[in-house]
């Protein structure tokens, strides 16, 4: 972002503020997209009214995202962030199981289906935006689910030839599938069971 604006609408009239940073202002503007888009959702969420809830303007959110649905994305990820540290229950099948169970709950949350479906629908016109997406999507991404192995693989739980990122995102992004395959609704504890004992510990225990 550039110089940062100096004046801003007031109540009643035009009046001096003194000029925020760059990283205030794009603080200022998540945090206004992310409170836009918990009280009005996908459908209802405009840069107008992001910026005036910011107390910025248009043409200095444009400097850092370029599109309505890149600022909504940007929104998205503040509002599911993830967990700071992997499970570490001591067992994979029960840090998996919690691993799944949190990502569950915030795809089947009013932002992980009305939000996230609206932004899949507008990023196809963004394929840049749409591999984002993509990635988001896959977290617990490989770094979570290769420390989970990891942890697993010194206890003698797994193999050492499990410890790569095509088998560390398969669960999340069979549960993602099963997420946008079934709509609405939350993700039973029976398909994520069925996803950890049928499909995943199979793969990475010893042989």
């Amino acid at each position: 972002m550039g110089a940062d604006e100096a004046l801003v609408e007031a109540a009643g009239g035009r009046s001096r503020r003194p000029r925020r940073r760059a990283a205030e202002v794009e603080s200022a503007v998540l945090r206004a997209a992310v409170e836009e888009l918990t009280e009005h959702g996908y459908g209802g969420f405009t840069m107008d009214r992001v910026a005036a809830r910011a107390a910025t303007n248009k043409t200095a959110i444009y400097r850092r995202w370029p599109s309505r649905t890149a600022l909504a994305f940007a929104a998205y990820k503040q509002m599911v962030a993830r967990p700071e540290s992997p499970p570490d229950t001591g067992e994979l099948r029960s840090d998996v199981i919690e691993l799944l169970r949190s990502a569950a709950d915030r795809m089947s949350s009013p932002v992980g289906t009305e939000v996230l479906r609206g932004l899949m629908l507008d990023a196809r016109r963004e394929p840049g935006l749409m591999a984002g997406i993509r990635e988001e999507l896959a977290q617990g991404e490989p770094g979570t689910m290769l420390t989970i192995l990891a942890r697993a693989v010194a206890r003698g739980e797994a193999r050492q030839e499990a410890l790569i990122p095509r088998i560390a995102t398969l669960p999340v992004a069979l549960l993602r599938n099963e997420h946008l395959m079934e709509g609405a609704g939350p993700i039973s504890d029976r398909a994520i069971a069925e996803i950890v004992d049928q499909v995943f510990l199979p793969l990475v225990h010893p042989r």
